[in-house]
C-alpha cells in the first residue's frame, strides 16, 4: 500500500469507530474533501506518523490530546489524534491545511508531561537519530538578565548585581529611572540587551523528522539533557527552509487527572475516563458559576474566576466561550463587554449585515474565534476559504503586511457584490481588521474546554482524589500546595499529614475510619458517549445566586482523606522516600533507631522527618524526634553494631501553634492545624480588620482594611499597568485591584512581603464580584516558607 491507501483505510475505519451509523452524506464528503487536499499536497506520511505517536502513547496509558488548528481536521477526529469533531462545530479545515497554501501542517499534541519523554525517546528509537532532532530556542534578554549581565560588563559585583535585580519583574521592560538604586549607565546598557538573543535553548517539544538525515541540512548537537540531539535553528528557521515540525507538548493537567483516574480507580474500584465521564452535569456548572474553580483547568486565574459569575456558563459551548473570552485578543479587542451584555440579555443581539448571522449567532454577533474572522469574509466579501486564511495570516503576521492592500481591495469588491458599500463595508472591514490580530482559534478553546469540564467534574466528585492528583503533579498550574489544601479542606476533604508509618512516596488516599461514609454509587457509569458535548445547552433552570451548594453531592470518594507524601518533606528526595516505604511494607517500624537502619536514613533526613511531624507514630513530637536524630542516625546497618548510644530526650516544651504552623509550612509548604492568619485574628480584629468570608456581606463603596498571604501577583499585558494580588486567610481569598501610581508608591512592600494589610475601597459587581482597589499597604508578619506565584 502507498501511504496515502494506508492513511484512507485508516481514516474510514476510525469514521465507522465515531461515527457508526451517523456516518452520513456530509460527513463522508468532508473527509474525502480532506483527504483530497492531503493527497494534492503530499502529506500522508505527516499524520501517519503523528497518528503512530498518539497510538504509542495511548498503547502506554499515557494520556494525549491533540489541540491547536488540527482540532479543524476531521481526519485527526476519526483518527483519534484529537478528540474535537470539527464536522460537528462546523469548523473550516482550511484554518489548518490548504491546498492554496505552501506551507505544513501544524499538529500540536499534548501529552501527560511526566511521560512526554517516552514519547520523545520512541521518536528517536524508531525513526533514528541521524534522522531526528529537536528545535532550538532562541532565548532573549528578560529585565532580570539584562541588568545582570549589564551590571557584570560594566564591572560591578556579583553581590551588587543580585542586589539590583531581586525585586524586578521577570517581564516587561526597562525603563531609565534616575530615583532607582541601580546606576544610569546600566540601566542604558541593559535597555540596548532587551529582546536581543542571550543563549540557545531546546524547543519544549518540536522535534525535526527528515528523510535524509537531518544533519546534512542542518547541523545537530547534543543537548544538555540525556539522549536528546538538536538542532542549529529555532523554529521559524526551520519553517522557512521547509522542515516538517511536530510538536510533543507537556501539559501538567493531563498528568494530574491521568494520576487522579488512577487514585479514585485504586480506591473505589471505578475506573473513569475522559470519554466516560457524564456530560452536562447542571452541578459542575453550579460550580463554576459560583467561581468556585481553584484547581481546575485554565480557569484559576483571577480575571477567569471574575468572569464565570457574569458569563453564568450552562452548557460546553459556553466554556468554549469563557476559554477564549479572557485572552488579549477579545479583551484588547472590546469584545469582552459587549458578549457580556448580551449574555445577560442587558444588550439586544445584533449584527452589521444579515448574511453575517450565521456565522456570528453562537456568539451573539460578537467575533471571538479565528474561524468566525474567515468565515466573515467567506459570507460577506466574496472569498474563497484559502483568501479568507490568507487574509488572516496576513494581518497577523509581521512578514505579510505587505499583502494587507491588495487583500483589502478584494475584501470591499466583494461587499459590493453583495450589496454592502460605504460606511457598512467600512464597518465590517474595521471588525474584520481589529480583530485578525488579536483572533483566538475555536478548535484551541474546544480542546482546552473538554479538559476544564473534566477537571472540574473530578473536583465536584472527587474532591480528595483531585487534591492527592494536583499534589503528585506540582509544580504546576496557578495555585501553590497551601492553596489546593485550603480550598479541598473548605470543601470537606480531610487532610493529613505526612507519617512514616502511613504515607507513601506522593500524595494518596487513606479511609476515613473516625466518621465519614461509604462512597456512593457512581453516577452514569455505563455512559460511555464520546466527548466532546453537544452545542444545545441542557434544559436545567438558570442558575441563581442563592442556589445551594452542589459541591459535595455525588460524591464519590466521602470514605477517603488524603495523606501527605514522603517525598513532599524537603530534604525527603524520592529515593529516600521509597526505602522508607519498602522498608515499612516488611513490618511497621518499632523506633527511630528502627526507621534509620531499616531505611538506612542519615541524619539531616531523620531531622527533616521530625521537623515535618511524620514521626508522631512513633511516640516522639518534632522536639524529641529532633533531638533523638543524631544518634538514631548511628544505627544504620552500614555502621558497626552496638555504637549507637540512646540519649533519654529532657523535658522539651511543647511547641506553640505558632511554632508548630511555621514547622509545617517550612518543611511541606501546607499547614494542617492552624492557618497563620487564624494565629494573628485576634490582633487583626482588632484593628477593625476584615475576614475574607465577610468582605461580601459588607457594603460597596467603603473604606476596608483586608490581610492575608498573598498567593498571587499578576500584571497582564493588556491591563495598562494595573497589578492584581490575591490574599488568603483562614476563610478563603479577596481580590485586590492596584492600580500603576499606588503600586509605585508602595511597590518595595507590594512587591516583596509574602503577608500585607491593605487599606482600599470595597467594590461589587451586580453579580456579586466582589474586587478591594487598593490605597495603601503594610507588610504582616509570615512564617518562614510562604511564598506566591508572582507574575506567571
Amino acid at each position: 500500500m502507498t501511504q496515502m491507501d494506508y492513511l484512507r483505510q485508516l481514516v474510514w475505519q476510525g469514521a465507522e469507530l465515531r461515527y457508526g451509523s451517523q456516518l452520513n452524506t456530509h460527513r463522508r464528503e468532508r473527509l474525502e474533501r480532506e483527504l483530497e487536499v492531503i493527497a494534492r499536497k503530499d502529506f500522508p506520511g505527516y499524520f501517519l506518523i503523528v497518528h503512530d505517536l498518539v497510538r504509542e502513547a495511548r498503547s502506554r496509558g499515557i494520556l494525549c490530546q491533540g489541540r491547536g488548528s488540527a482540532a479543524n481536521s476531521a481526519v485527526c477526529f476519526v483518527l483519534q489524534i484529537t478528540e474535537v469533531d470539527s464536522i460537528l462545530y462546523d469548523l473550516p479545515f482550511e484554518r489548518f491545511l490548504s491546498s492554496m497554501r505552501d506551507e505544513e501542517p501544524d499538529i500540536d499534541v499534548d501529552f501527560d508531561s511526566e511521560r512526554r519523554e517516552e514519547i520523545i525517546q520512541y521518536v528517536y528509537d524508531s525513526y533514528g537519530r541521524r534522522n531526528a532532532a529537536q528545535v532550538a530556542n532562541v532565548i532573549t534578554y528578560r529585565p532580570k538578565a539584562a541588568i545582570r549581565d549589564a551590571a557584570k560588563a560594566l564591572g560591578y559585583s556579583a553581590g551588587q548585581q543580585r542586589a539590583w535585580t531581586k525585586h524586578l519583574d521577570r517581564w516587561g521592560s526597562i525603563e531609565e529611572d534616575p530615583t532607582s538604586p541601580i546606576p544610569l549607565p546600566v540601566q542604558r546598557l541593559a535597555a540596548q540587551f532587551m529582546r536581543a538573543p542571550r543563549h540557545l535553548g531546546i524547543h519544549s517539544g518540536g522535534m525535526v523528522l527528515t528523510e535524509r538525515p537531518v544533519g546534512e541540512v542542518c547541523p545537530i548537537e547534543h543537548a544538555r539533557m540525556e539522549r536528546r540531539t538538536v538542532l542549529q535553528w529555532d523554529k521559524d528557521s526551520c519553517e522557512t527552509m521547509g522542515l516538517v515540525k511536530f510538536d510533543l507538548l507537556g501539559l501538567g493537567m493531563l498528568s494530574a487527572l491521568q494520576k487522579t483516574m488512577d487514585l479514585v480507580a485504586a480506591h473505589t474500584g471505578k475506573r473513569w475516563t475522559i470519554a466516560t465521564i457524564p456530560k452536562e452535569e447542571p452541578g459542575v456548572y453550579d460550580m463554576l458559576c459560583r467561581a468556585d474553580a481553584v484547581g481546575v483547568f485554565q480557569l484559576e486565574s483571577r480575571a477567569q474566576l471574575n468572569t464565570l459569575p457574569r458569563l453564568l456558563p450552562r452548557s460546553f459551548y459556553d466554556l468554549v466561550i469563557e476559554i477564549a473570552l479572557i485572552r488579549p485578543g477579545p479583551i484588547q479587542g472590546g469584545a469582552v463587554h459587549p458578549y457580556l451584555r448580551r449574555k445577560n440579555g442587558v444588550e439586544p443581539v445584533a449584527y452589521s449585515h444579515p448574511k453575517l448571522k450565521p456565522v456570528l449567532e453562537r456568539t451573539l454577533g460578537v467575533p471571538l474565534f479565528q474561524e468566525q474572522l474567515m468565515q466573515m469574509a467567506v459570507a460577506v466579501a466574496g472569498c474563497s476559504a484559502e483568501d479568507a486564511d490568507l487574509l488572516r495570516r496576513a494581518m497577523g503576521s509581521k512578514r505579510g503586511q505587505e499583502r494587507i492592500e491588495s487583500l483589502k481591495q478584494k475584501l470591499f469588491a466583494g461587499m459590493r457584490q453583495n450589496g454592502i458599500k460605504d460606511a457598512e463595508a467600512e464597518l465590517i472591514y474595521a471588525q474584520i481588521e481589529a480583530f485578525a490580530n488579536f483572533g483566538f482559534a475555536e478548535s484551541h478553546s474546544i480542546s482546552f474546554a473538554l479538559l476544564v469540564y473534566v477537571s472540574a467534574w473530578f473536583k465536584l466528585h472527587t474532591p480528595a482524589a483531585f487534591l492527592a492528583g494536583l499534589l503528585r503533579s506540582q509544580p504546576m498550574g496557578f495555585y501553590s500546595p497551601r492553596t489546593l489544601v485550603e480550598d479541598a479542606r473548605r470543601h470537606g476533604v480531610v487532610v493529613r499529614a505526612a507519617d512514616v508509618q502511613h504515607s507513601a512516596v506522593f500524595a494518596d488516599l487513606e479511609e476515613v475510619t473516625e466518621g465519614g461514609s461509604r462512597p456512593r454509587t457512581s453516577p452514569d457509569s455505563d455512559c460511555t458517549a464520546h466527548l466532546p458535548f453537544t452545542l444545545d445547552p441542557p434544559r436545567v433552570p438558570p442558575f441563581q445566586r442563592d442556589a445551594p451548594d452542589t459541591s459535595g453531592l455525588h460524591r464519590l470518594d466521602a470514605a477517603f482523606a488524603v495523606r501527605l507524601g514522603l517525598a513532599e518533606i524537603r530534604g525527603i528526595e524520592t529515593a529516600a522516600a521509597e526505602r522508607i516505604v519498602r522498608a515499612r511494607d516488611h513490618a511497621p517500624f518499632l523506633d527511630l533507631a528502627d526507621l534509620a537502619r531499616r531505611a538506612d536514613l542519615n541524619r539531616s533526613q531523620l531531622e527533616a522527618l521530625a521537623s515535618a511531624g511524620a514521626c508522631q507514630s512513633l511516640g516522639l513530637d518534632r522536639r524529641e524526634a529532633l533531638w533523638a536524630a543524631a544518634p538514631a542516625s548511628d544505627n544504620r546497618e552500614r555502621f558497626l553494631p552496638g555504637i549507637a548510644v540512646h540519649i533519654q530526650p529532657p523535658l522539651l516544651p511543647v511547641l506553640t501553634p505558632a511554632e508548630q504552623t511555621a514547622l509545617d509550612l517550612w518543611s511541606t509548604g501546607v499547614a494542617l492545624d492552624a492557618h497563620p492568619l487564624a494565629l494573628l485574628r485576634d490582633a487583626l480584629d482588632a484593628r477593625g480588620v476584615v475576614r475574607s468570608d465577610r468582605i461580601r456581606h459588607t457594603r460597596p463603596g467603603i473604606s476596608v482594611t483586608i490581610a492575608g498571604l498573598v498567593t498571587h501577583r499578576q500584571r497582564p499585558g493588556t491591563a495598562s499597568g494595573i497589578t492584581f494580588l490575591t490574599l488568603e486567610d483562614e476563610s478563603g481569598t479577596v481580590n485586590v485591584v492596584t492600580w500603576a501610581k499606588v503600586w509605585a508608591r508602595y511597590r518595595l512592600v507590594a512587591r516583596s512581603s509574602p503577608a500585607l494589610v491593605i487599606t482600599g475601597v470595597l467594590e461589587r459587581s451586580p453579580e456579586g464580584v466582589v474586587n478591594v482597589i487598593a490605597s495603601s499597604f503594610e507588610p504582616l508578619a509570615a512564617p518562614v516558607g510562604v511564598s506566591s506565584r508572582d507574575f506567571q
